[in-house]
């Protein structure tokens, strides 16, 4: 099986478009709000939304960078040698509405991490969840505020998320573990 494209860069754009006009509604504005990427793909969807809320607010939010390598439950079965990519906060979280932003919502594993490293650098008002894709198969009971699009998926499947600033095109594909390791 070949990997097909569920979203393109158009429709990536329109669904962070369609998700800064859900933050700021839900917030109820932009004061006391944060955004905060999971790192590497959350950082530079944090940084468009943030873009996005300035183009139609008027208003810079904040923006930051979260590194959840030593904050992962399965850091063991990930890499031998895990690849720290940094946080970065350059603002005081204790009593922000954080929005954690990632490319894919799939366990809820990754979202756990966030909350747990987020709370070594302080205690937000409260913290939503803004994802690009949800694909379901909770292990937690985690749920994301904001949605750029569900896809319901196999376990077999996986979603490939491409960013220009991390891959030099924009795109969303699924594939199948068994096609895509075929390919690598």
């Amino acid at each position: 099986m070949t990997a097909r494209q569920i979203m393109t860069a158009d429709e990536i754009r329109r669904a962070l478009v369609r998700i800064s006009h859900e933050v700021v509604e839900k917030h109820g504005g932009t004061t006391g709000l944060a955004l905060v990427g999971i790192q590497r793909r959350g950082v530079p969807l944090a940084d468009r939304l943030a873009l996005d809320i300035a183009e139609h607010e008027g208003v810079s939010v904040l923006v930051g960078a979260l590194d959840i390598t030593f904050y992962r439950d399965d850091l063991s079965l990930v890499a031998h040698q895990p690849i720290v990519k940094g946080t970065d906060l350059p603002f005081d979280l204790n009593g922000l509405t954080l929005v954690i932003v990632d490319d894919v919502l799939y366990t809820g594993r990754t979202v756990r991490a966030a909350m747990d490293a987020l709370m070594d650098f302080g205690r937000p008002r409260a913290i939503r969840l803004a994802v690009l894709i949800d694909r379901g198969h909770r292990e937690l009971p985690v749920r994301a505020d904001h949605v750029g699009k569900n896809v319901p998926t196999a376990h077999e499947e996986i979603i490939h998320v491409r960013l220009i600033e991390v891959d030099g095109e924009d795109s969303v594909e699924i594939d199948r573990i068994g096609a895509a390791v075929a390919q690598a």
